[in-house]
């Protein structure tokens, strides 16, 4: 049991890590609404950050040695 918690322990903190940068990026570099305007949806561009934070979470969790 202890070994589950270490793997979730790993993936919280990079998603953690992972979602901060993201936010900087997005909101301070890039900016929302030209992502909006380039991509036409917001729904989309919601989906899409969604998904590059998950998706390596999992991978980071699913990777991570017990």
């Amino acid at each position: 049991m202890k070994l589950k918690k270490r793997k979730a322990k790993y993936a919280a903190i990079f998603f953690l890590c992972w979602l901060g940068l993201l936010i900087i990026l997005v909101d301070g570099v890039l900016k929302f609404q030209t992502l909006v305007d380039y991509f036409g949806s917001s729904s989309l561009v919601e989906t899409a950050l969604l998904l590059l934070v998950m998706l390596p979470t999992l991978a980071v969790y699913r990777y991570t040695k017990e």
